[in-house]
């Protein structure tokens, strides 16, 4: 597969969240799933949202760990 990412449709898209795993309160810019393997022969795809936080740095958690605040 060519493609290493793809963008999913998520409801908290452009709203204040938090980041349970560290606290962090941001902005969620977008949701990916995005293909994190380094073997072409097995691909590994997860979900990572980013966040952009106050200091305007986007940072990026596992989107499970993104909670309305």
């Amino acid at each position: 597969m060519d493609e290493r990412y793809e963008y999913v449709p998520h409801r908290l898209l452009r709203r204040r969240v938090r980041d349970i795993a560290s606290g962090t309160e941001g902005e969620l810019m977008a949701v990916i799933n995005e293909n994190v393997s380094d073997s072409a022969l097995r691909e590994h795809w997860v979900e990572l949202a980013y966040i952009r936080g106050a200091s305007g740095r986007e940072f990026t958690t596992a989107a499970a760990h993104v909670e309305a605040v």
